[in-house]
């Protein structure tokens, strides 16, 4: 299905778009194939006027909300590599008191912990012991997803927090960590001399390098072997992410999923067995001056939806209702204990 079919689509009633979907070659074939794919994808979503986390099949079917907070708002949500958790922030109260916390919880939704208060955008370790955040810039509540000062490490199991040791690292977001636990690699934007850009930094080191590829929002495959970002606001790339030489680099790159304007792509998530991915679509319209693409920020007609990336352009959505569903994430086959 192309860009401009489904423009058309996502302003038609829910029973409407499934049975043209059902009567589109491509889609009706990937939505055959996602009702085997057993991972489940979680994603935020603006609901009865709050931000809830939902979970859902790759095909669209089983909705479950996780959260069921009237008075908080979940967003960005991220599996652990084993399954059975979840991280994500936490806007809560309001006004001059409103603030932004990382949280994490079982993937039920149960067990419900804050990790640390003014801070964004976690990601975790591959052995799922530990999570990486960034700190708030500033203490006034913001959208800016920039507005970011220090990397830190909090280990579930002891509580314990560090910082990284690079204590330089500004302005950055979207940060995720390489299966080897060895590399971060974020979105920069307006800090450490960069104007934007996506950067490999070193874990455990001062090492910071510019990846020189356009766009933001990476995304490491679990295999640690290819990067999934946005090199526009109308593309979807993945490319090959190589570590063996002087300096980290991305190689082969590819669009595998591109849409005509005003239809935004974005948040990409690469599912467990890399063949497939995840993302967020949806017309590029503001509301009170915030783009919608922000972590946050109302995104009206906005959809989850999931695409081959050995092809391009196959892909087909899994949500219909345009309630700001964003940052979709998939939950890996939780692990049997060792």
């Amino acid at each position: 299905m192309n860009a401009r079919s489904h423009n058309r689509l996502h302003l038609l009633p829910f029973t409407l778009c499934l049975l043209l979907l059902s009567t589109t070659g491509a889609a009706a074939e990937l939505a055959e194939e996602m009702k085997q794919v057993s991972p489940r994808i979680v994603y935020e979503t603006w609901q009865d006027d709050n931000w809830e986390l939902f979970t859902i099949r790759a095909d669209g079917s089983e909705m479950v909300n996780l959260t069921k907070t009237p008075d908080q708002h979940e967003l960005y949500p991220h599996a652990s590599p084993d399954g059975t958790k979840i991280c994500f922030v936490c806007d809560e109260g309001s006004g001059a008191d409103k603030i932004r916390n990382v949280y994490v919880m079982n993937l039920d939704g149960t067990g419900r912990k804050l990790v640390a208060r003014n801070a964004r955008q976690p990601c975790w370790k591959s052995d799922s012991t530990a999570l990486a955040y960034l700190k708030g810039e500033v203490e006034q509540f913001t959208l800016t997803d920039y507005a970011t000062k220090g990397v830190f490490v909090y280990h579930l199991a002891s509580g314990r927090h560090r910082q990284h040791p690079n204590q330089d690292l500004v302005h950055l977001y979207n940060i995720c960590w390489s299966p080897d636990g060895k590399w971060f690699v974020a979105t920069v934007h307006a800090g450490m001399g960069y104007k934007h850009g996506i950067l490999a930094i070193e874990a455990d080191g001062p090492g910071v390098y510019d990846l020189g590829i356009p766009g933001c929002r990476p995304d490491i495959s679990p295999d640690g072997k290819r990067l999934a970002w946005g090199p526009s606001d109308w593309a979807l790339r993945i490319g090959d992410l190589d570590f063996s030489g002087e300096t980290p680099r991305v190689l082969n790159a590819r669009d595998v999923v591109t849409s005509e304007k005003p239809m935004k792509i974005y948040h990409v998530d690469w599912s467990p067995c890399g063949k497939y991915i995840a993302f967020s679509r949806g017309p590029d319209r503001k509301i009170l001056g915030t783009i919608p693409e922000v972590v946050g920020a109302k995104a009206k007609d906005w959809n989850i939806a999931v695409a081959d990336v050995r092809e391009t352009n196959r892909w087909m959505p899994i949500t219909f209702d345009g309630n700001c569903n964003k940052e979709p994430d998939w939950i890996p086959p939780a692990k049997e204990p060792q």
